[in-house]
């Protein structure tokens, strides 16, 4: 398929998948005139829409990041939060929507055309996307390498009362994973490994929730599901703080210092616990970066990302009318 011909909704998708599977340095070279290397213009139909091709996005890569609004570009994007997404339109950007995905960023908005006046076209494209790892400095904490890792954007860090979780939960909590929620707040790492957070809009993504049902499903139906271990709040028993559509995270809270939980992951087959003595930091930032880690996504992903969950802000995201090119 002519990646210059209009393209409908999932024509569109199974390109911009296709692009993303395994890119490489300078493979992604963009035939518009004067568009620099590094990335691929694709030509969505003008009948799909913005929103629309926003949302067919978002249901597969995750929540967006707002780039551009309103023919402003935000002036703290930089080549690690999305720059290469903005770099082909210059001053002629009107909206910008953005996703990383393993080494590539996909952006979707509206720019001007290249004649000049009022006329705007629908753009979507995908661009190389630097390891944000490559230049990290030495990390001082395991959080701090996930988050270099990962190439997040740290600006907006969440507050959660954490007093009030825990007296609901009858236990503190790990400070490096309280510490990961309020950087990263709901997703998945590497579109995998997905956070249990306070306050999550769905049961089975709130940690608190999902521990007071587990436990209740646990002490009515019997714990056969987790033997040799109990369910949490048995002591020493099991809480879950992750999962994933193959396995599921939890902590071992034995002793009272939470920091020194073991990590115990199980997949869905009997006796398949594994046992990870180390922080919950840790375990992630060795799964990105470890190819011999039991749960290893440096296997499939040479550069690695967080698929954000979080609600977006609530700016409309319907752009101008849009014209052909």
């Amino acid at each position: 398929m002519d990646e210059g011909e209009a393209l409908g909704r999932d024509d569109l998708l199974s390109v911009v998948h296709r692009l993303t599977a395994a890119p490489g340095a300078g493979d992604l070279v963009c035939q518009r005139t004067g568009h620099p290397a590094g990335h691929v213009c694709l030509s969505p139909s003008a009948e799909i829409g913005l929103a629309a091709l926003q949302e067919a996005l978002g249901g597969r890569y995750g929540q967006q990041r707002n780039l551009a609004m309103g023919g402003h570009a935000d002036p703290t994007v930089t080549v690690r939060t999305g720059l290469p997404l903005l770099a082909p339109f210059g001053d002629r950007i009107v909206e910008m929507r953005g996703w990383a995905y393993g080494g590539s960023w996909i952006g979707c908005g509206v720019a001007r055309t290249d004649g000049g006046g009022d006329g705007v076209r629908l753009v979507v494209l995908v661009a190389e996307r630097e390891d944000p790892a490559a230049d990290m400095a030495d990390e001082t904490s395991w959080v701090e390498g996930v988050v270099a890792v990962t190439g997040w954007d740290t600006s907006r860090v969440r507050t959660v009362d954490w007093a009030g979780v825990e007296a609901r939960l009858g236990t503190a909590l790990p400070g490096d994973y309280k510490r990961l929620v309020e950087i990263f707040g709901a997703g998945a790492f590497d579109g995998f490994l997905q956070l249990q957070i306070p306050d999550a809009s769905s049961e089975s993504g709130d940690i608190v929730r999902h521990t007071e049902w587990l436990g209740e499903w646990a002490r009515t139906h019997g714990g056969r599901l987790w033997e040799p271990y109990e369910v949490y709040p048995a002591p020493g028993g099991l809480l879950r703080w992750g999962t994933s559509e193959q396995a599921q995270f939890y902590w071992l809270t034995e002793g009272p210092d939470p920091d020194t939980w073991p990590v115990l992951v199980t997949e869905d087959i009997p006796d398949s616990w594994v046992r990870f003595d180390g922080t919950t930091a840790e375990f992630v930032r060795r799964m990105l970066t470890e190819r011999e880690h039991p749960f290893s996504t440096a296997r499939y992903f040479d550069i690695h990302w967080f698929e954000s969950h979080e609600p977006g802000p609530e700016d409309g995201l319907v752009g101008p009318a849009v014209c052909e090119e």
